[in-house]
């Protein structure tokens, strides 16, 4: 498709029924915004503005209004393997294979200096 503009480019405008159209092509399963956008030759931003104000929101959340808590209950799983402590630590990998593990609450101005020396 080419589109020759002559003068002045203006905005496009669009019918709600053309709107509605393209936004029914990005709801359909495993739909891409951008292979959408591409293909009517619209930015992927304004197929997101409208979603967003298609949904009721400008600001892309939904209201609050008719949102409610759901109560959620977790149940244990016999068949789910035994509960292993969580290590508070990190480790960080240095070029030439040096492994230096941090554990929680660990003074950062040392932290600083050990990597510092590790690297020279």
């Amino acid at each position: 498709m080419v589109e020759i503009i002559t003068g002045v480019e203006r905005r496009r405008r669009w019918r709600p029924e053309d709107k509605a159209r393209i936004l029914a092509e990005t709801e359909e399963p495993g739909a891409s915004i951008a292979i959408v956008a591409r293909r009517h030759d619209i930015s992927r931003g304004l197929l997101w503005h409208w979603r967003r104000a298609m949904h009721g929101s400008q600001a892309g959340l939904s209201s609050a209004e008719g949102s409610a808590f759901l109560p959620v209950t977790v149940v244990g799983d016999s068949r789910a393997a035994p509960q292993v402590p969580v290590d508070r630590s990190i480790e960080i990998m240095l070029p030439g294979g040096v492994c230096v593990r941090v554990g929680r609450g660990a003074d950062l101005k040392v932290l600083r200096g050990v990597l510092m020396a590790l690297r020279s």
